[in-house]
């Protein structure tokens, strides 16, 4: 319930991720997030707009189909929002790459790099160290 706020306008963004959000209620000055064909119902009274049963983009046959890469699926990401999750097994960048993320790869090189340069660091800068 957000109609006793002095909101002008709503923030972009300010539902993102609220996919489970079925009513809300604003003042008559704002439209519902994602406008009125994003909603199944949507009332006004005297001092308040409500936004009731938020509908899933992805189904929608109001606009085209949204523009995901291939091997990804469309999924609601909150009012009027969506979001392109990778089907199994493509991950990465539009989804191109296939199998599982290289996780021992790129942990063993990156703990290498570390221990490496963290040595050689402490070992340059060692002689520069006082010793009392």
């Amino acid at each position: 319930d957000l109609t006793e706020n002095p909101l002008t306008a709503l923030p972009s963004g300010s539902f993102l991720g609220f996919i489970h959000l079925q009513s809300l209620a604003l003042p008559l000055a704002l439209e519902c997030p994602g406008g009125n064909d994003t909603w199944q119902n949507v009332t006004e009274d005297s001092s308040s707009r409500l936004c009731q049963g938020q509908r899933n983009p992805c189904n929608s046959s109001l606009q085209l189909a949204w523009p995901c890469p291939e091997n990804s699926a469309c999924a609601p990401d909150g009012p009027g929002l969506i979001q392109c999750l990778c089907d199994s097994p493509f991950h990465g960048y539009k989804c191109l790459r296939e199998g599982a993320f290289p996780t021992l790869l790129f942990g063993g090189i990156l703990g290498t790099a570390t221990v490496s340069l963290s040595l050689l660091l402490w070992g340059s800068q060692r002689r520069k160290a006082k010793t009392p």
